[in-house]
């Protein structure tokens, strides 16, 4: 094959391709009335489109994503459940929507150790179908820091495993914290069965808010620790430093300063 002929076909290749993923993103738009959703962004404000959401059983949706971690990992495991129990019940656009291209949020963004794979998941899956996505996605983060994971054991799990309370979104605190509480290293199965279960109940927490906020019954449940409120008087918008930004508690990492500093 001459070098032209294979220009002409790597041309034709790519614009089907592209013709490919348009068609999947454009589903929406062709097949059903956009919802616009709640403004977000900076002084220039966008609104985004939501999918249709249908009510999900938290349950059914947490064995999904448990059986989808030991395909994609963690990141994965939370959008692909959502994604394919919508699927089954809504069909279009879910049926030919892109999921694994989440599998990069393993460990914390490709084993990086960052945001939790699991909240990463998550947070996308709520901002695909939620009206108001940002208290939600508080919601399940807040949930996250604050809880002994897992607390939901899947019919078919590998192991018992030990809980334990991250105190933060980071992949990396999380692992290790739960390695300390459990006595077993970080690349062990019963580590990997860990985040499959915590997969897992990221997914039932994440559904049970979205068919709260359907069902007009959501209350959320995420405040500001006094502690990161304390720090954020300082070091975030407004404060005589105004250095940083986040919600996660600070002492978990900034330890030796619970009764303050300079």
């Amino acid at each position: 094959m001459d070098i032209n002929r294979r220009k002409t076909l790597a041309v034709i290749c790519t614009s089907a391709a592209v013709a490919a993923l348009s068609s999947v993103r454009g589903l929406h738009a062709s097949t059903m009335t956009p919802t616009p959703a709640t403004a977000v962004g900076g002084d220039d404000k966008v609104k985004h489109t939501t999918f249709p959401y249908m009510r999900l059983d938290p349950v059914t949706t947490a064995e999904r994503a448990y059986d989808n971690y030991y395909r994609g990992e963690c990141m994965y495991a939370v959008f692909a459940s959502i994604v394919e129990e919508l699927a089954d019940k809504v069909g279009e656009p879910f049926s030919s929507y892109p999921t694994t291209f989440t599998r990069y949020g393993a460990g914390g963004v490709m084993g990086w150790g960052s945001l939790c794979g699991a909240l990463n998941g998550a947070a996308m899956a709520i901002y695909l179908v939620s009206k108001d996505p940002e208290p939600a996605i508080n919601d399940v983060l807040s949930y996250y820091g604050r809880t002994a994971l897992p607390d939901y054991h899947p019919v078919k799990a590998k192991y018992e495993v030990p809980t334990s309370v991250s105190e933060s979104t980071l992949c990396h605190v999380s692992v290790s914290r739960w390695c300390d509480a459990s006595g077993k290293k970080s690349f062990s199965p019963e580590r990997s069965d860990r985040c499959a279960q915590l997969s897992a109940s990221v997914a039932k927490r994440t559904v049970e808010v979205l068919n709260a906020q359907l069902d007009g019954t959501f209350e959320p449940d995420f405040a500001l620790p006094s502690t990161v409120a304390a720090c954020r008087g300082c070091h975030d918008k407004g404060g005589r430093m105004e250095n940083t930004r986040g919600k996660d508690d600070c002492l978990t990492c900034h330890e030796g300063f619970e009764h303050g500093h300079p």
